[in-house]
C-alpha cells in the first residue's frame, strides 16, 4: 500500500512537472517595435504549440515596385502563426522562466496586408493586398510579470495581388489588370510588449 501510495505522488508530482512546460492557456498582449503597433493572442494547442492570432499597423520592408518612390508607408496586417516553443522543458529544467511563452520557438507566419489603407501614400497610387507565408524562427522572454521582448527571422514567399494603376498610377496594359506578383521575402522583427 505505502508503495502504491509513493508512486501516485510521485505521478503527481512528475505531472505537475511536466504542466509547468507548457505554454499559457491563452495570453492576450500589445507590442510595439522599429515597423508598427500590433494586438495578439497566443492560444494553447498543445504543452509546446500555440497559435498566435495578430492584428495590427506595420511597415512594409519589402513591398517591390507597386509603391516605388512612395517613402515610409504603414499598412494594416492581418497575422495567423503556429508556434512550436521548443525548448520549453529544458528551460524549466534549469529553473529558467518559461512564463508569458517564454522560449525559443520555430513558426510559419502567415500574413495577410489588405487593401483598406496605407498611411503615407499618394491618393494616386492604388492600394494593393499581399499574402506572405514565412518560416521563422525566434525567442521570446519575459521581464517581470507582464513585459516580454522578441526578435525574429525568416524568409519566405510572398504574393502581392496587383490591381488597375498599381504602377503608380498607370497600367502598362491590360493583363496588368488583377494579376498577381510574387516575390521572395525577408522577415525580422524586434518587439517589446505588455501581456494582460
Amino acid at each position: 500500500m505505502k508503495k502504491i501510495f509513493l508512486f501516485i505522488i510521485l505521478g503527481i508530482t512528475i505531472n505537475l512537472k511536466a504542466q509547468e512546460a507548457s505554454v499559457e492557456k491563452s495570453m492576450f498582449s500589445i507590442q510595439t517595435g522599429f515597423a508598427g503597433l500590433w494586438l495578439n493572442n497566443e492560444f494553447k494547442l498543445a504543452n509546446s504549440l500555440a497559435l498566435r492570432s495578430e492584428i495590427g499597423i506595420e511597415y512594409d520592408f519589402a513591398v517591390g515596385d507597386h509603391y516605388d518612390e512612395a517613402g515610409f508607408i504603414l499598412q494594416p496586417v492581418i497575422t495567423l502563426e503556429p508556434r512550436f516553443y521548443y525548448n520549453l522543458k529544458k528551460r524549466n529544467s534549469q529553473g529558467r522562466k518559461t512564463s508569458n511563452n517564454s522560449g525559443n520557438y520555430l513558426s510559419l507566419r502567415t500574413s495577410y496586408h489588405p487593401d483598406w489603407f496605407v498611411i503615407n501614400l499618394d491618393d494616386n497610387i492604388t492600394k494593393t493586398a499581399d499574402l506572405s507565408i514565412i518560416p521563422t524562427w525566434g525567442i521570446k522572454r519575459s521581464i517581470g510579470d507582464h513585459f516580454t521582448y522578441e526578435t525574429g527571422v525568416g524568409l519566405g514567399y510572398r504574393l502581392v495581388f496587383l490591381k488597375a494603376n498599381s504602377y503608380n498610377g498607370h497600367a502598362q496594359n491590360v493583363d496588368d489588370f488583377n494579376t498577381t506578383e510574387s516575390q521572395y521575402t525577408p522577415y525580422l522583427h524586434l518587439r517589446i510588449g505588455y501581456v494582460f
